[in-house]
């Protein structure tokens, strides 16, 4: 019962969601439970507080349910939605404004700087694949930011992915409509019980209850309370276990649709492709890839490009302008990072496909004359994106170093003049001059927009030597490993063995992280005869067009597309993939191995999703026929070089240090069940969690919805709890404090407290239906107290903010918590002076008292006469200018639980 009391408080928003909100009757019954559930939480998390991030996993149907969402505010509230979406998904989104009566317009992203600022006013925005807005300093953020401030418009945010990197790119979404200092009535619990009150103001200057003081925070509790307001996010294990029935015929779990059918979630099978590799044979193109000249050479490159900071000239010539000075800045910041991505890129663009490895060297040559060209012409040098962010290939699929990479990502995809990918084929230095030559000439006409530009001459001499040196190294390799031949091609052979012979009739997906690959695939497949075939990336411009003719079932246009236009093999980038329904294929081909095994469990939810007919998912990865020790041997040399470099790579990046990271690539190639079964966060939000709890206990138990409201407050129970390392014994404590939030206490049986994460609490109080009660422990309601009093210590706490630390009241403040530490337990410690501290940090001073304050600290008072004088002030009611004298009232105790081991007892 008390289980089941917490999560029926934790739930309040989520019930109060469900009670408040009707699903629109265009949608009749196409909503799964799970779906409507999501639906009407968000609409009161968009209700109350102007925005809401829907992050489901991939599969799971956001499309669907966003597009609900803001049909209930365009019934409820008249509104009109703007949904800004990939450029590859705007066909798909018109599609469902179409179907469900939406009151809409779509927007490619790449087009919002231009659109945005001229745009009327729509009330409520949407925003798919928003983990893709990570850069705060971008232009199209700003616009897109500008817009939902100025036209006060509510904001859907739809990501997979949240988390994609960092908690800093979860802020960077949130930021869009929640301005960094405004009061959001949670704080940073676990950042601010680790450095104190103080030392927070101190160093960050910043609300404590504002978004600014989360970013300070690298705990997961604190952003678990942040995101509890803010997101609505499950999993497939959770909703399996939550919504799904099992089939008593074969022990499988599915959903029900609105016809009666029924949805199975299948299984997903490993596979591997083994393709060979000779190191003995002199004509072997990979044994020549693989081999230690190239990774060598490689690993002693500079990258010069990727890491200007590091050749900024200490005293040029002409000192730099403030323009320059700024950019000369952002170099320097950047080019750990810069350096790290092009390094890894260069390593799995060489896993990936021999020819997409040689045009990569190619194009990296060319830029590196570019600039040579420059430097030796005492010509500005042509500056590339700096965001090293955008270089992550689950992000951007097309070559950094290509001359179409600049439109996209240096003017945010929204420069006009887009050209096709290069082929060079340029093999000596001569031809690599004459066509940088002609290059540069071209980006200062036509494409001059696309770049900053910085003087050569503010740079050393060693830029030069550096470029020529990496030129040369590349240059030796193309020449050492010959043109790349595909009749050699020992995967591309294997890959043609799979669809020909094994899968002939079978429809199947061909995943590689590059366009380049994708498009020599596509021109191989063809040559040999494949029929039904495309190829689609992030530059495709209508992929959800092809996404409808593979998978035409499950985007609902069997009627549009005939049987002969119907594609049977689709080869896609990651990049493409994100929110297209491709479910009537079941055969996914992994042609390259993403360097992080949450990768490849993405790839497989492209297909794994509602409406998959069939049993299986089979997951095919290419792998070398000796083993994975090749690969683990070439990653591990990559990463040395790296830490020798100090060079920074993405988070998710794998470069199997450690037993289990080997242990996964090793279970990829022995086919081993269960490797693909992850999810990319395993976590759900807390309000969906809790509710959950909330409706398994009163479906089973109807009784329940009626007792569980009607127990009193401070009811308590007891149960069997075996402590771990660090999770005793003791007791949890649910309050309602003075200030009406919410709060969880673990303390241990000392009173001292062990977590305040409501999630970590709520999984330790679960108990089963049958669970019997232990007798109270004897010092059960001690620990109650001392919960109570740690909550209540920490509440007291939320107050304003203490100014400036040369101010009155923050030199007041940490002068009087510095005299109460050191004379704690002593005739000094008087409880009138913790109240004066109290009020000091959640109430201004008055001016008269700043003045007093300021006059006699500059005086040089001590800090026992400066406690006197502020007594002194307090009783005559001129110290703080307090809104609320009702302001320390007693938090209320909704429930308690002891943990106790039976054998104690």
């Amino acid at each position: 019962m008390i289980y089941v009391k917490m999560a029926y408080h934790l739930a309040q928003e989520a019930r109060a969601g469900l009670s408040e909100f009707r699903i629109p009757p265009e949608f009749g019954k196409r909503l799964f439970a799970y779906q409507e559930a999501a639906v009407k939480i968000a609409a009161h998390h968009l209700n109350k507080r102007g925005g809401v991030l829907i992050g489901d996993v991939v599969g799971l149907g956001k499309t669907l349910m966003a597009t609900a969402l803001a049909k209930i505010f365009q019934d409820d509230h008249f509104t009109e939605t703007l949904i800004i979406c990939p450029k590859n998904l705007v066909t798909m989104w018109e599609d469902y404004v179409s179907e469900y009566r939406l009151i809409a317009k779509v927007l490619a992203v790449t087009r919002a700087t231009r659109e945005l600022p001229e745009l009327r006013r729509y009330r409520v925005v949407l925003i798919d694949e928003s983990h893709n807005l990570r850069n705060r300093e971008g232009r199209r953020y700003r616009a897109i930011q500008e817009y939902l401030t100025e036209n006060e418009s509510r904001c859907i945010l739809l990501s997979a992915t949240p988390y994609n990197k960092t908690y800093g790119d979860l802020s960077n979404q949130l930021r869009l409509f929640v301005p960094e200092d405004r009061d959001i009535g949670v704080r940073p619990e676990r950042l601010l019980q680790d450095i104190g009150e103080t030392e927070f103001v101190r160093r960050h200057q910043c609300p404590a209850r504002s978004l600014a003081a989360f970013e300070k925070s690298t705990y997961t509790d604190d952003w678990r309370e942040l995101m509890r307001l803010y997101m609505v996010r499950r999993t497939r294990t959770f909703i399996q276990d939550n919504y799904a029935k099992t089939d008593p015929a074969n022990g499988r779990k599915f959903l029900t649709f609105e016809d009666g059918s029924r949805s199975y979630f299948p299984e997903r099978v490993p596979r591997t492709l083994r393709f060979k590799i000779d190191d003995k044979d002199t004509g072997d193109q990979y044994a020549r890839l693989y081999a230690s000249p190239v990774v060598d050479a490689i690993n002693l490159m500079h990258l010069p490009r990727y890491g200007l900071g590091n050749y900024v000239a200490p005293k040029p010539h002409k000192p730099p302008t403030p323009s320059e000075a700024k950019q000369l800045d952002d170099l320097s910041r950047a080019g750990k990072r810069l350096m790290g991505f092009c390094r890894t890129n260069l390593f799995k663009r060489l896993e990936s496909s021999g020819e997409a490895f040689q045009q990569s060297l190619e194009r990296h040559v060319l830029r590196n004359y570019i600039f040579l060209h420059a430097i030796e012409n005492n010509l500005p040098l042509p500056l590339g994106t700096q965001d090293a962010g955008l270089l992550d290939t689950a992000n951007y699929d097309e070559d950094v170093d290509d001359q179409s990479a600049d439109a996209e990502l240096f003017s945010e995809g929204e420069d006009e003049n887009h050209q096709d990918a290069e082929v060079l084929d340029l093999r000596d230095e001569a031809a690599f001059r004459v066509r940088a030559a002609e290059t540069y000439r071209l980006y200062t006409a036509q494409y001059k927009k696309r770049f900053k530009w910085l003087r050569q001459d503010l740079f050393v001499a060693q830029l030069k030597k550096d470029l020529t040196t990496d030129s040369a190294q590349l240059l030796k390799i193309l020449d050492d490993c010959s043109q790349w031949d595909p009749a050699k091609d020992t995967k591309l052979a294997s890959l043609i063995d799979l669809l020909t012979k094994k899968h002939p009739r079978e429809k199947i997906i061909i995943f590689s992280q590059f366009a380049d690959t994708v498009r020599y695939l596509e021109r191989q497949l063809k040559g040999s005869g494949l029929k039904s075939m495309a190829a689609v990336s992030g530059e495709t411009s209508d992929p959800t067009s092809y996404a409808w003719h593979f998978s035409p079932g499950s985007n609902n246009k069997r009627d549009k597309i005939r049987p002969d236009e119907e594609l049977r093999v689709l080869i896609a980038t990651d990049v493409l993939s994100e929110g297209q329904n491709l479910q009537d294929g079941a055969i996914i081909v992994n042609y390259d191995l993403p360097w992080a095994i949450i990768r490849l469990i993405q790839r497989a939810g492209r297909v794994d999703r509602i409406g998959q007919k069939a049993e299986q998912i089979l997951c095919y990865s290419f792998l070398p026929a000796d083993g994975v020790e090749r690969l683990i041997q070439l990653r591990s040399r990559v990463r040395q070089r790296l830490k020798e470099n100090a060079e920074v790579v993405g988070t998710d990046e794998a470069f199997f240090e450690d037993e289990g990271e080997r242990q996964e690539l090793a279970d990829l190639y022995n086919e081993h069940a269960g490797i693909l079964d992850g999810e990319a966060d395993t976590e759900v939000d807390l309000a969906s969690y809790a509710y959950q709890i909330w409706k398994n206990a009163i479906d089973a138990n109807p009784a329940l919805q009626k007792a569980i409201p009607e127990l009193p407050s401070v009811v308590y129970s007891t149960k069997s709890y075996t402590p771990q390392d660090g999770r005793p014994n003791g007791a949890l404590v649910y309050l309602r404090t003075a200030q009406g939030n919410d709060a969880l206490a673990w303390v241990d049986k000392d009173g001292a407290s062990v977590t305040q994460s409501q999630f970590e609490i709520l999984k330790v109080a679960a108990c089963e239906p049958n669970t019997p009660a232990l007798p109270r422990q004897e010092e059960h309601h001690a620990m109650v107290a001392k919960g109570v009093e740690h909550i209540g210590a920490e509440e007291k706490q939320v107050g304003g903010q203490l100014g400036r630390p040369s101010g009155a009241r923050f030199r007041t403040y940490a002068r009087l918590k510095r005299h109460a530490d050191k004379v704690t337990g002593t005739l000094f410690d008087l409880p009138e002076l913790g109240k004066a501290i109290e009020e000091i940090y959640r109430f201004p001073l008055r001016q008269s008292a700043t003045d007093t304050l300021n006059r006699q600290m500059k005086a040089g008072i001590g800090d026992d006469k400066l406690a006197e004088l502020v007594l002194a002030l307090r009783e005559e009611g001129r110290l703080c200018l307090i809104q609320d004298e009702e302001h320390f009232g007693e938090p209320q105790i909704i429930c308690s639980l002891g943990l106790a081991s039976q054998s104690a007892l």
